[in-house]
């Protein structure tokens, strides 16, 4: 049976089946009161603004988790950092870094980067200021320092900034940072978004954390060419021209973002001329968007659709923990189908967390679609059908994973797809889907993927520090637990060789020798299944005839958004 069929046979099953799922999703703490520095909000807008200005409608298709950038992994919460915060650097459309907040890159030839590679030290533009008109100085890049590694603070990671052994600043515009060893990431993990110090210590010294600021969700003080106007949940933000911003002043007044529920809607909205922007776009819509006059740009981004296995030797299944059982799920999933029949043939299954980078080992090709050879490998792991229901067993255990993911219809087109070709082996798998901001929920948030409730969990991501390859999701410290609730290593893999790897790689400056480790790291992971690639992902993005001069960056999304312009 092609895999079209397939999906025709199974879209209504697996509609239902998604309709019956149910997900909790954690109790939101009350906001702790914003101290005098953070400016009242503007009263509620019900509708995008008046005409006369000029404002831009952006369609997303997840709501923000969080504004505040140390609390959140969330794409879409990110890529708004060029408009609203800001970063000490940023990328252009060819990926490569630009000084935003700073002079200059760091660099050995400049001091910026001493002989041994351990001591970093910025040098701050003397103009930048936040939105407020308060200067943006050396203290407040040591007080986004504080705030990530700081216990009492539920930070999505502490991590690159627990990697410094000691930060400074011998003045107002000077940061210096010592690192035990070389970090060879820090121009793609360093400084994404900013901590205004003078409105956020306030907070921290009388509430002993950040976890309930006001300025994460109302983050009324910025420090990019807009500032953040108002969030109504479920609905829009408005984002509008920063007064005080030190460079060009925007062409565009206001970006309204509107925030709708799933991909259909979204589609909806761009061919009939309610979005100048879209994103996070699948495969299937593409041919509709530019035959409704709409331009696709396509923004390599590292980003790649994968599968994440829940191996926690004690809370985990089972089976999982049997390499073998993991090869033969990768055999037992016709993904090269899947690739061409659901995405059209404009993408190829991925290989590597590294597909499409220097750092990918390109003698790794995705394992083939095999079911014979995967039937072969669990009657060797000793998963067999003992009652003869079609679903494997041992040891009293049957064979039954949960696969959750959010609820993208091509995701759940793949989840349909996935469950019956597992089932042609006697793997049984139950479906479950859940709104972003419940599957992305931390491990302090009791999410379904961070805590382990789900065997795999499906999602599209890229290494933290892209262009970097460096990514903390395999390290055996980031597992989180009751005492780390921020840890991002939710399939609590802990494989000393492969940690061994991501230690080394990151005191590598010589590209050649991380490339040689990194080469590694895909090998190993690929041979352990410890991640499975779906599809690679570059982003797409929507874009309407009304915007001008609009440039895409595969880091950060939005880095020329003051010279961009809208035509009538």
């Amino acid at each position: 049976m092609s895999l079209k069929k397939v999906l025709r046979v199974l879209l209504l099953s697996a509609a239902i089946a998604s309709l019956i799922l149910t997900g909790c999703q954690a109790a939101t703490p009350t906001p702790t009161q914003a101290p005098a520095e953070e400016a009242p909000l503007a009263p509620p807008a019900t509708q995008p603004p008046s005409a006369e200005k000029k404002v831009t409608t952006f369609i997303f298709t997840q709501e923000f988790d969080t504004l505040n950038p140390a609390y959140t992994n969330q794409w879409f919460s990110i890529i708004t950092h060029q408009f609203w915060n800001c970063w000490a650097w940023d990328f252009d459309e060819i990926n490569k870094p630009r000084p935003v907040l700073v002079t200059e890159m760091p660099t050995t030839e400049n001091g910026g980067i001493s002989a041994d590679g351990k001591v970093i030290t910025m040098k701050l533009r003397p103009d930048i200021v936040w939105s407020d008109g308060e200067p943006i100085t050396a203290d407040d890049f040591i007080f986004t320092i504080d705030m990530h590694v700081d216990p009492k603070n539920a930070v999505a990671s502490a991590y690159p900034f627990d990697q410094i052994l000691t930060a400074e600043a011998p003045d107002p515009t000077t940061v210096v940072l010592t690192f035990e060893e070389p970090f060879a990431s820090w121009a793609g993990t360093l400084w994404h978004g900013m901590l205004p110090a003078h409105v956020l210590r306030p907070v921290f010294e009388q509430e002993g954390t950040l976890d309930n600021a006001v300025w994460s969700r109302e983050p009324t003080v910025g420090c990019g060419p807009y500032v953040f106007q108002e969030w109504e949940s479920g609905s829009f933000a408005r984002f509008v021209v920063n007064e005080n911003y030190w460079l060009e002043k925007p062409k565009i007044d206001e970006i309204f973002v509107r925030f709708v529920p799933d991909d259909a809607s979204q589609i909806a909205a761009l061919t009939a001329g309610d979005g100048d922007l879209g994103t996070f776009l699948a495969y299937p819509d593409i041919p509709g968007l530019e035959a409704a006059g709409l331009k696709i740009v396509t923004a390599y981004s590292g980003y790649n659709e994968g599968w994440y296995m829940y191996l926690d030797p004690e809370k985990g299944h089972p089976a999982l923990q049997d390499v073998r059982v993991r090869q033969a799920i990768a055999m037992a999933f016709d993904r090269s189908s899947l690739a061409t029949d659901l995405l059209l043939g404009l993408t190829n299954p991925a290989a590597t967390f590294w597909d499409n980078t220097p750092y990918a080992d390109p003698s790794i090709e995705a394992y083939p679609y095999d079911p014979e050879q995967a039937n072969a490998l669990l009657d060797e792991a000793g998963w067999i059908d003992s009652n003869g229901d079609g679903v494997r067993d041992k040891d009293g255990v049957e064979l039954s994973l949960k696969y959750g993911t959010t609820t993208r219809e091509v995701r759940q087109d793949t989840q349909a797809v996935a469950q019956q070709q597992l089932a042609q082996v006697g793997i049984k798998v139950e479906l479950l889907n859940y709104d972003s901001d419940i599957f992305f929920a931390t491990y302090g948030e009791d999410g379904p993927a961070a805590t382990g409730l789900l065997d795999i969990s499906e999602w599209s991501d890229t290494p933290a520090g892209w262009p970097d390859p460096d990514i903390a999701y395999w390290r055996c410290g980031e597992i989180p637990s009751d005492e780390s609730p921020q840890g991002v290593n939710w399939q609590a893999i802990c494989d000393p060789e492969l940690d061994g790897l991501f230690a080394l790689q990151a005191t590598q400056v010589d590209f050649a020798a991380r490339q040689q480790t990194f080469q590694r790291i895909s090998e190993l992971m690929f041979d352990k299944v410890y991640w499975l690639g779906l599809w690679q992902d570059p982003d797409q993005w929507a874009i309407g005839a009304r915007l001008s001069n609009v440039k895409i960056s595969g880091v950060t999304p939005f880095f020329n958004i003051t010279e961009w312009d809208l035509t009538e």
